[in-house]
């Protein structure tokens, strides 16, 4: 729609049959020149109307100049001829004359840049017209390949929208499927911190049951165990004190200094007794039978079912919601299927079938008349090329008689004595004078033409299309149809009330906007309403209500809520773990054996030799094998029971408040399962129910901006605008065209002073008939004053001829 805007394809429609397409191309092509004709006259502003007033003004400057410039010619050659003007040949003698003389050559000179420049100018402008004419093809040839490209991706593209409904599909389908991990994985992470860490204290009140257990039976067996090996204790050291009471019998024993050694080992027999509180350790056997009747009660095995029941809810999920899964994947089904039908109804393809005929007429025009204009390029440039000649022509006679003239000058000749060089250059100077004249009202039409062309269009169309007030222009209410407000929006809905601009588009299109959105196409088939977001999501909405999932949880149940109240009475708590604790820090053995042995067997050492020495020695070595016997498993014995003490201790330490505690832990995890997993359920429901319907909301979003703003991009549609318009007709014509009768036009306009300052200077430069002498007889100043001309007699004195004073003519 927007290239049928263009100037020259407005010319060029003009010029087309008719093509059977719905819209004419040639009527909207007719209206669309009728309306820029009215624009001019109805909405043409003042600064407009000053700017054509000074290409008028100065078109009329150039006709004033084509009309006189011959006139003058005429005039100028017939004084010239008649001798009048400078046209005879004598030159009269002045004072000034060598400054006058270099100041109009200077000046010509200086003209002669002037002009020069000009037509370099005028090359450069014939030169460009040729290159870029040429390139007009292969820009052409770019450009509907670019809109050939926009026709044949439009289909591919609303495929790939189309084709990404199945990944949109897909992924809620593998959401689908994996319900259970994700509506059941959430339900179960909402239920994990009230649950899990109350599971995670029975669970761990179940194995400090198990090690109570063992720490008992380890603590019963080993007190059975140490009394038995204290009451043995106390028979061997009953047996060794008695052997030593009968060695200290001996009759050495009463005979000094031996007596001494015998009172003193008699009186450290009373430390040979053991510990009688280790049989007086009382026994935990009833402690031990209430740890047994807990343990009846599999509490572990429990607590693993409750975490059973917390990890089956997905699969108990997945089991629940078979149905309604099947329900909402034909839900999802059917929404494609809406979307497909959607997509083929949209007016885009017709609006494309549309331009794809136009863009085929246009096509074969620019290949039927391309030729042409290439052929009319060649002979425009071989008319620069003769415009730019001539005038170079004529500014080389002025450059020739320039040269010649200086070159040739000899300020010590007489203007008839001049030599030959010099007299070239004043009539070179004369042949661009009569060349001036003769063509410089011809290249002055040229220009005014050129001028008024150019200037106008680049007025009234470059420049008003590059700062868009083109296109408000013909935004106009009511200025190409009279009948509509807004063109655009008649010609394409018959609505000419709704806002649709040739701004708009062109700014949407040449920022790579879709054309839906550009064309505003909502107005024809509304896409927000055809894929209305709210019915399809509803439907998927209806669907995800009929999912229902129950489930009855009841965490440890009354056998095990018994089990932990019957161990917290088990009597553990009650047990006094200070006596143990005392009796495993005491000797098993009133004093230290080992010690006591090495010290009876010092003792015996200095004794003599016989049976007491013997004796006590023996006695030593009793002690010795009874400690290592029977001193170090008491030890260890007792060792086992302190720490077994230890964890008894550990375990009962506030265990009535631990229990209390876990129970009250445990009420509160059931009634939040009671009293809060329906809404749960129902808000993780909705949760995953916003997940499935947010892919297609989210696809239906894109769907509809993609449509708006990406598929079918117009951008090349406002690109062979400004191709055809910018490029073409403003880049590759008028600007060329304005630099050519820029150029051409200074140099025809200085043609004027230059032909004025080359008949001065030639003058300079001639050979001329007749000069001024001076009298050899009238010498005095005063009378030379008196004869004027600064001492210079003239060859025609008082009227008469004197023939003594005129020399002969020199050709």
């Amino acid at each position: 729609m927007l290239r049928r805007l263009g100037i020259m394809n407005c010319l060029q429609q003009i010029m087309r049959p008719r093509t059977p397409i719905k819209l004419d191309p040639l009527a909207f092509s007719l209206n669309w020149c009728i309306s820029f004709s009215m624009w001019y006259s109805r909405v043409i502003s003042r600064k407009i109307a000053y700017y054509e007033a000074g290409i008028i003004l100065c078109s009329l400057l150039g006709l004033l100049f084509i009309i006189l410039m011959p006139l003058v010619g005429y005039f100028f050659c017939m004084c010239r001829c008649c001798n009048k003007c400078g046209g005879e040949m004598h030159q009269r003698q002045k004072e000034n004359g060598p400054f006058l003389r270099k100041c109009f050559a200077i000046s010509l000179l200086v003209i002669c840049i002037i002009i020069s420049t000009g037509i370099f100018y005028g090359f450069v402008a014939n030169h460009q017209v040729r290159t870029r004419i040429k390139r007009s093809r292969k820009l052409a040839d770019s450009n509907f390949k670019d809109l050939r490209t926009l026709l044949n991706e439009t289909p591919e593209q609303i495929k790939y929208i189309l084709a990404q409904y199945n990944t949109t599909k897909d992924k809620a389908f593998l959401d689908l499927n994996s319900i259970n991990s994700v509506l059941g994985g959430g339900i179960l992470d909402r239920l994990r911190p009230n649950i899990i860490p109350v599971l995670d204290e029975i669970k761990s009140m179940a194995t400090a049951i198990k090690e109570t257990k063992e720490a008992l039976e380890n603590m019963n067996s080993t007190l059975k165990s140490l009394h038995q090996q204290s009451t043995q204790l106390s028979s061997s050291l009953t047996s060794v004190k008695t052997s030593l009471r009968g060695s200290l019998n001996d009759p050495l024993c009463s005979v000094r200094p031996t007596s001494e050694t015998c009172n003193s080992i008699r009186l450290s027999l009373n430390q040979l007794n053991s510990n009688p509180e280790l049989r007086q350790l009382p026994l935990v056997d009833a402690e031990l039978n209430n740890v047994n009747n807990v343990l009846r009660t599999d509490l572990d095995g429990l607590v693993q079912k409750d975490y059973q029941s917390l990890n089956d809810i997905p699969d108990r999920v997945q089991s629940q919601t078979t149905s309604v899964v099947a329900g909402i994947k034909r839900v999802l089904n059917s929404i494609g299927s809406d979307i497909n039908n959607v997509t083929q109804r949209l007016p885009i393809q017709d609006i494309l079938s549309e331009f794809s005929g136009y863009l085929n007429n246009t096509e074969s025009y620019m290949q039927r008349h391309l030729p042409t204009w290439e052929e009319y390029d060649s002979y425009w440039w071989l008319g620069g090329l003769v415009i730019c000649s001539l005038l170079t022509l004529i500014v080389i006679f002025y450059y020739l008689g320039l040269l010649c003239g200086v070159c040739g000058y000899d300020r010590h000749a007489t203007p008839t004595t001049r030599g030959c060089v010099s007299n070239t250059g004043g009539v070179f100077l004369m042949v661009g004078v009569g060349l001036s004249f003769l063509f410089c009202w011809i290249l002055m039409i040229i220009v005014v033409l050129t001028f008024f062309v150019g200037a106008n269009v680049e007025k009234m169309i470059c420049e008003p299309y590059v700062s868009k007030e083109l296109f408000r222009v013909l935004d106009t209410p009511r200025l190409l149809n009279e009948d509509w407000e807004y063109y655009l929006s008649g010609k394409l809905f018959n609505k000419s009330k709704i806002k649709l601009t040739f701004e708009q588009v062109y700014s949407d299109c040449k920022n790579n906007r879709g054309t839906y959105g550009t064309l505003h196409l909502e107005n024809s088939f509304n896409i927000s309403e055809r894929l209305n977001i709210n019915e399809h999501t509803e439907s998927i909405s209806n669907e995800l209500e009929n999912l229902k999932v129950n489930f009855n949880i009841f965490l440890l149940g009354a056998a095990g809520r018994k089990n932990l109240q019957d161990f917290a009475a088990c009597g553990i708590d009650r047990m006094n773990y200070d006596t143990y604790l005392a009796q495993t820090g005491k000797s098993p053995a009133g004093v230290n054996l080992l010690s006591f042995a090495y010290d009876l067997e010092a003792k015996a050492n200095p004794l003599p030799p016989g049976n007491l020495r013997n004796s006590l020695k023996r006695d030593a070595q009793t002690i010795k094998m009874i400690h290592q016997q029977r001193v170090l498993p008491i030890e260890q014995s007792l060792s086992t029971v302190y720490q077994s003490v230890k964890i008894l201790q550990r375990t009962s330490n506030g265990l009535l408040e631990k229990v209390t505690r876990i129970l009250t832990s445990l009420d509160f995890a059931q009634n939040f399962i009671t009293n809060n997993i329906s809404s749960v359920i129902i808000e993780e429901t909705k949760k995953y129910g916003r997940t499935i319907i947010g892919y297609f909301e989210h696809y239906l979003r894109w769907i509809e901006f993609s449509i708006r703003e990406k598929v079918a991009s117009c951008k090349p549609v406002a690109t062979a605008l400004d191709t055809a318009v910018d490029v073409f007709l403003c880049s590759y014509v008028i600007d060329p065209l304005n630099l050519f009768w820029f150029g051409i036009g200074k140099a025809t306009v200085f043609l004027l002073p230059a032909l004025i300052f080359a008949v001065k200077l030639a003058k300079y430069y001639r050979r001329m008939d007749s000069e001024d002498v001076y009298d050899d007889v009238e010498t005095i100043p005063m009378k030379n004053m008196e004869n004027g001309n600064n001492g210079y007699h003239k060859d025609h004195l008082y009227g008469i001829h004197n023939p003594v004073m005129t020399s002969p003519a020199q050709h």
